[in-house]
């Protein structure tokens, strides 16, 4: 037993020396002159060992290999400082015009505008009759139309571009950052990339044919390939804390060195050809899914692993993940700021550290095997989510649970899917691709049942501040379950916080989930959500709903109906493309039956309607004078107008009647001259509730306010916008006609309808 503290306290000398690498490296990073700071650390490194040789305490050993790592961190730095320098000689960050020639180093990421960026090395830089030659870390993006050119190429493709230069951060590793505007030369990968590029591909295309969802998350389970990932689920595995199961990280690769190991071992070679043949096989899937940073660090950790159990020697989980951090920080300092390695970093020391305790102290109360399922997902939680907060500021609370139902069909779905990527015989590895659909299948259920839970993400708050003050509550939370003896009040103060904050969310939950529906007037039938500076306006009847745009951003209009109690919208209608009115599209994704749009102007639009129609909706082109029905209403296009660019005035105006129903129109951002056509083409009679056109602005023709003569005006207008809406023009229009102005900025979600005895009744959210 002495033996084994002996050994545990010495497995945490580690953790000092990583410690101090990622210290060392966020240093040298961000200072001027690296170089010095790598003198200042070696020298602090060799005194060290000099008082060492003379006093021989454990400690100062550890002090003097922290500071040589940390040194080491700090040299990588300073190599490159060379061609950083070289580079900025181009004066490319001024958007000077560069040709570069370079090697794909990443995957092409999408970006909401079609375009996206990846990771390369440039081999030769040229501006003007300069050329800067050597392997550059560069990062360059492309605009939709590039994308679609670079579509066949991948990690390994020599490429050549043409663009513009942007100024880098001097923290990041990429030195030359370029928004391509040429695309030269893009082959698709060549050599042993284009064999790792052909697996991957042919892993995806033995999915196509599966049932979506399960299918689309096959290759990500598998490789981390989520290209084929719809953004309904991608969206719902990101809100259900399941996305690290498309991220590649340590389980994978314990599975595949272990599987290797095993099967080596039960071949009954030496144990030397099982570590090299185990090690071989980790490389090999290292560059089969692509080094990305996590997947960097699970493979160094394996590494180590491998290495330690073939030499004999016990093997420790917390020194084995310090030692691959410092390597790592060692040879890319740069990591230090990536929070994908941060969150791996952090995930992993949990399960080391945090797990078992949980585990002993919830199986007080349960099963041992219980308590160590649940204690898994929820040490990486409480671990992660201070990280998680600083770029999503909240708290999901049903995300423990959610991995408890879908972790163990994680193993089998993975270990499927890698031996259909590698599969030579295509019917094997359709064969083996149908195996893994089906625990896919139920991480997909378990993703999209969680994500539409109204109880499942808690608002929290953000920064810095949000991330201390979660951290201290999952702090709590872990001495509350593992109650260590040694600290009796800790404890007690602990079990108390956790009560209080258990009371705290249940009364918060409740007035989401429940009481937030009941605030609002059970009959309601045309609302107005409260989404800033844009529109996002409903209509009711029966049971059927429908929406006029989305707002400017998903969160206020998902916020919305949720709280007004609306799960599925049987009518979307995008009156015209700009932000303000489809920018919160990703918050009904996969939620309508129809979309009814107005004409295209960019290639993004589509791409947006091509998201609704993978979510399941049925594409509709709006023109002027069709009309159909939502349960008793019924809704007719009073434009696009003929003849309009797509834009504000090709804007796709509505009028919605029905038995017992307000008569309602809504004007889309139709400016004067097209509401000037409008009424030149159309029979405009009065109406009892007008969705004012484009936010209030002074672009509004009096006489089609003064023939519509409503008696409610509503406006979609955000708090102190910087356009001045509603303006003191339209403000007056509606007065002079008698029409009540309703403004989200001042009423947040507005609701109106008609009362038993007819009368029109508006309501607020807030007080007048």
């Amino acid at each position: 037993m002495s033996e084994r503290r002996a050994l545990r306290r010495r497995a945490w000398r580690p953790v000092a020396v990583a410690g101090a690498t990622w210290i060392g490296a966020a240093v040298a990073i961000v200072v001027p002159h690296a170089g010095v700071l790598a003198l200042g650390l070696s020298v602090a490194a060799a005194s060290a060992v000099a008082l060492f040789s003379r006093f021989r305490h454990p400690l100062l050993m550890v002090a003097a290999v922290a500071l040589a790592c940390a040194a080491a961190s700090a040299g990588t730095v300073t190599t490159l400082q060379p061609t950083r320098d070289a580079v900025a000689g181009l004066e490319v960050a001024g958007g000077r015009h560069v040709r570069v020639t370079a090697t794909v180093t990443g995957h092409l990421s999408t970006g909401p505008d079609g375009g996206g960026w990846f990771d390369a090395t440039v081999s030769a830089v040229t501006a003007g009759d300069t050329t800067v030659t050597g392997a550059i870390p560069a990062r360059i993006g492309v605009d939709a139309d590039g994308r679609g050119r670079l579509s066949a190429v991948g990690p390994g493709s020599e490429i050549a571009v043409a663009g513009r230069g942007i100024p880098s951060d001097p923290a990041e590793r990429a030195i030359l950052v370029l928004r391509a505007t040429a695309i030269e030369r893009a082959p698709p990968p060549a050599g042993a990339w284009a064999v790792f590029e052909g697996l991957r591909d042919g892993l995806v295309a033995s999915t196509r044919g599966l049932p979506q969802p399960g299918a689309g998350l096959v290759p990500g389970l598998a490789v981390g390939d989520t290209s084929s990932l719809d953004a309904v689920t991608e969206n719902a595995m990101n809100a259900s804390s399941l996305s690290h199961l498309t991220a590649v990280s340590g389980a994978n690769c314990a599975l595949v060195v272990g599987a290797a190991f095993a099967l080596l071992a039960l071949c009954g070679v030496r144990r030397w050809i099982r570590v090299m043949g185990a090690l071989l096989v980790l490389a090999g899937f290292v560059a089969l899914v692509t080094p990305e940073p996590s997947v960097v660090r699970a493979a160094a950790m394996s590494a180590i692993g491998i290495l330690a159990l073939g030499l004999g020697r016990p093997l420790v989980g917390v020194a084995v993940l310090a030692a691959a951090v410092t390597v790592l920080l060692i040879g890319d300092p740069w990591l230090c700021r990536s929070l994908g390695f941060a969150l791996s970093t952090a995930a992993t020391a949990a399960l080391l550290v945090l797990a078992k305790p949980l585990a002993d102290g919830l199986a007080r109360w349960m099963p041992s095997r219980l308590a160590l399922a649940l204690a898994v997902p929820t040490a990486a939680q409480l671990v992660c989510g201070p990280l998680i907060v600083l770029i999503d500021p909240h708290v999901p609370l049903l995300g423990i649970a959610a991995n408890l139902l879908a972790d163990p069909a994680a193993a089998p779905a993975t270990i499927a899917g890698v031996l259909a990527c590698i599969a030579p015989i295509p019917w094997v590895r359709d064969g083996l691709s149908a195996l893994a659909w089906i625990p896919a299948a139920w991480i997909a259920g378990v993703a999209h049942t969680t994500a539409s839970s109204a109880a499942q993400n808690l608002p929290w708050p953000d920064g810095p501040f949000g991330a201390a003050l979660l951290a201290v509550i999952g702090g709590a939370i872990a001495v509350a379950i593992a109650r260590p003896q040694r600290v009796p009040r800790l404890t007690a103060l602990a079990t108390l916080v956790v009560a209080v904050l258990v009371g705290a969310v249940g009364g918060t939950s409740a007035i989401r989930t429940v009481a937030g529906p009941l605030t609002v007037p059970t009959g309601w039938q045309v609302a107005m959500c409260d989404v800033g500076q844009g529109d996002a306006t409903l209509w009711r009847s029966g049971s059927e709903v429908a929406l006029v745009d989305t707002g400017p951003d998903p969160e206020p209009l998902a916020a919305c109906l949720q709280t007004l109690g609306i799960d599925h919208l049987d009518l979307v209608v995008l009156t015209h493309f700009d932000k303000d009115h489809v920018g919160g599209s990703a918050a009904i994704l996969g939620r309508a039956s129809v979309v009814i749009h107005g004409p295209t102007g960019e290639a993004a639009d589509q791409r947006l309607l091509d998201r609704f129609a993978r979510g399941g909706a049925r594409l509709v082109l709006a023109t002027m004078g069709m009309t159909e029905a939502v349960g008793d209403t019924r809704w007719q296009a009073l434009g696009p107008l003929p003849g309009m660019e797509p834009g504000n005035d090709a804007s796709v105006a509505i009028d919605v009647t029905g038995p017992g129903f307000p008569h309602t129109v809504m004007l889309g951002d139709l400016g004067e001259e097209a509401q000037a056509a409008l009424l030149r083409r159309v029979d405009i009679s009065p109406v009892e509730v007008v969705k004012v056109a484009h936010h209030g602005s002074a672009d509004q023709d009096p006489d089609l306010y003064r023939r519509l003569h409503a008696q409610v005006g509503l406006i979609g207008v955000g708090a102190d916008n910087s356009y001045g809406h509603p303006t003191a023009r339209l403000l007056d229009i509606l007065q002079q006609n008698g029409t009540v102005a309703a403004r989200t900025d001042q009423g947040g979600i507005l609701a109106v309808w008609h009362e038993d005895d007819g009368r029109l009744t508006l309501w607020r959210q807030k007080p007048p």
